[in-house]
């Protein structure tokens, strides 16, 4: 499923209309059909319903839907915020068509009579702008908006809660519609995916209106992460299979004080299916990390006050994908491990410590040849690009895109919808995952969960997109059985792979 910005939205209907030949009017009956399907299963004959019209296309789509609610029985106000004269275009024509069939509405005017009413309605119907807004909201809008938000119905909005624009944000002191529930017009729109905007939208669902896919060609490069493609991309192990069959990785990372962070990523790397894996810790703290896990085999590097101290032991080059930089540590020679990993042409994951040396470190990071991977959280990639967290929150998509090409890197960008980026832009979002997940070790979880889904998928970006889905989908499982998004340990994370795996694996092979 495309994720798109306003501009390609329009782009988008221009190209079915003028390209095409689907008239307006046509593609407005088609959302307003398309809504109601969607609507009716969820709303009840028995409830009073407000759908308030601007005089846009989103109005126009409102005028539809409330003609197939009336059609059907439903008990509908029909509220026109905007003088009638205001109504242009196919929105005027529909309009027409729904008092043709000697329907009711009600103009809002001075909003006196709106106002009176609109205590004793159970759903209101947001159908006020849409894509239609820029900069703040303006007379009546706004005072129809800040109404809504202080009233105790259900409130629904059509495509994108009215006040927010396609692409994020808000401007002006006027709150947006907050909306229980988003129904989306054939695309989610890129800041459904942003924050504060996501917690406007409630539960987002997206309505095929008919648009084909072929208007969407401006917009192929971003979309959304499903069980599905989970499903169609995981792979499992074959009855001839061994431990070399699934990647040998090596984890580099810990320090003392930090000793369980490479840990939690090599058993996290096992549980996600790698193969065989070492673990290279400073030999201060190898003792401390032998016993806690029999399945890897661990290796103490030189160090120096409990940090590596720049010597790396052995030949990299013989490992199917590198880990590093959980518990890491700062100190100069970290940096030198990160420097001469940045050298060693295989796979590689880079996280925490690891992205903090990163910033001195960047033409090494272009020069790569094999697979970069880089798995900032909105700090350390504010960091990486000189951007505020700010920026990065907001801008999300742009830079993530603009960075990985520049630097020919995979990038994962943490947080609520998790982006995966390639060096070629195309981006993928994820969809699971929960606040638990806002706690210390998650991270160093999917660092291991990335190596190994890297190691024995068929694609990279599969590997990496099926690992972050998987992660979050962990956390969903046990916030929806027995724990609450304050307990989750990144352990009990761990604990949890197995079954989620199971359960894909399960209906593949049934």
């Amino acid at each position: 499923m495309r994720i798109v910005s306003g501009e390609e939205m329009y782009e988008a209907d221009r190209f079915t209309m003028e390209e095409i030949g689907l008239s307006g009017v046509v593609l407005m009956e088609n959302a307003g059909k398309a809504l109601f399907e969607a609507m009716k299963g969820r709303i009840h004959k028995n409830e009073r319903i407000a759908v308030l019209i601007g005089s846009g296309n989103n109005g126009g789509d409102g005028f539809v839907l409330a003609r197939y609610l009336k059609d059907n029985g439903y008990n509908v106000d029909v509220w026109v915020i905007p003088p009638q004269s205001k109504l242009k275009g196919d929105a005027a024509t529909h309009f027409g068509i729904y008092t043709s069939l000697s329907y009711e509405w009600n103009a809002y005017k001075g909003g006196e009579a709106f106002q009176q009413k609109l205590a004793r309605y159970d759903v209101i119907i947001d159908c006020l702008l849409g894509l239609g807004i820029s900069g703040v909201i303006r007379s009546p809008y706004d005072e129809v908006v800040q109404k809504v938000n202080e009233s105790s119905a259900f409130i629904i909005s059509v495509d994108l809660p009215s006040g927010l624009q396609a692409n994020g944000g808000f401007e002006g002191d006027v709150q947006p519609i907050h909306a229980d529930r988003t129904y989306t017009l054939q695309c989610p729109k890129l800041g459904a995916f942003l924050y504060p905007d996501a917690d406007y939208y409630g539960e987002l669902e997206v309505i095929d209106i008919g648009l084909p896919q072929h208007a969407f060609r401006e917009a192929l490069h971003r979309k959304l992460w499903h069980n599905s493609d989970v499903q169609r991309t995981l792979t499992d192990r074959t009855s001839s299979s061994h431990k070399g069959s699934h990647g040998k990785g090596l984890v580099i990372g810990g320090s003392r004080g930090m000793a369980g962070a490479p840990v939690m990523t090599t058993k996290a790397a096992y549980r996600s299916g790698a193969g065989l894996l070492q673990v290279a810790v400073p030999d201060d703290i190898l003792s401390l990390v032998t016993s806690t896990m029999l399945e890897a085999m661990f290796q103490g590097w030189s160090s120096h006050n409990g940090t590596f101290s720049g010597a790396v032991s052995g030949d990299l080059s013989e490992f199917d994908g590198i880990a590093i930089g959980p518990g890491l540590g700062r100190e100069v020679g970290c940096s030198m491990i990160v420097q001469v990993v940045l050298a060693t042409e295989v796979p590689l994951v880079l996280d925490a410590d690891a992205l903090y040396h990163l910033k001195e470190l960047k033409d090494e990071v272009k020069a790569r040849k094999s697979p970069t991977i880089l798995t900032p959280h909105p700090g350390e990639m504010a960091r990486l690009t000189g951007c505020s967290i700010q920026d990065i929150q907001s801008r999300r998509f742009e830079i993530s895109r603009s960075f990985a090409r520049e630097y020919g890197v995979y990038l994962v960008l943490k947080g609520p919808y998790t982006i995966v980026t390639t060096p070629e832009g195309d981006q993928f979002v994820n969809t699971t995952g929960n606040p638990s997940l806002a706690k210390g070790g998650s991270g160093d979880v999917l660092t291991g969960m990335v190596l190994a889904f890297v190691m024995h998928s068929q694609s990279i970006q599969e590997g990496i997109s099926n690992a972050v889905f998987v992660h979050g989908k962990s956390a969903d499982t046990l916030v929806q059985t027995a724990h609450s998004t304050l307990d989750v340990l990144a352990t009990d994370v761990i604990a949890t792979i197995p079954a989620v795996l199971h359960s894909f694996l399960e209906q593949n092979h049934g």
